[in-house]
């Protein structure tokens, strides 16, 4: 498959879980310093492994904040828990899935976590 298709098929499926908006402001122009990272994981993440077979959506997010709460990394944490609720995932299950990670990330992790849950929640919940 060529580059292009890749990246094409990616960005779809980019937008469809993550939202437009945010695939907008975290994808540069080609012309930006940025912009072969961010080609290179939509094509590798989006175009590759979130479209195999073998788990849908839904999965793939669950798994996805799981392993960004034991990995602590809160930017793309705050963007999965996004992402998780386009695919299906209501705030009670994404707030088991931060308390169930106390126990096997530390509660640390789980408490930052929770705070940046909490955050997405409100944003979300806010009138346009």
């Amino acid at each position: 498959m060529r580059t292009d298709d890749r990246l094409t098929r990616g960005l779809k499926v980019r937008r469809e879980v993550m939202g437009a908006a945010r695939v907008a402001s975290s994808m540069p122009g080609p012309d930006d310093f940025a912009y072969d990272l961010q080609r290179l994981a939509t094509e590798m993440a989006w175009a590759e492994v979130w479209t195999r077979e073998g788990l849908d959506r839904r999965s793939r997010s669950i798994a996805t904040v799981s392993m960004l709460l034991a990995l602590n990394r809160s930017a793309e944490l705050k963007a999965h828990f996004v992402g998780a609720a386009n695919n299906g995932l209501s705030n009670d299950e994404l707030r088991e899935l931060v308390i169930h990670s106390a126990i096997y990330c530390g509660f640390p992790a789980a408490l930052e976590g929770m705070r940046i849950l909490c955050e997405v929640m409100d944003k979300n919940a806010a009138p346009d």
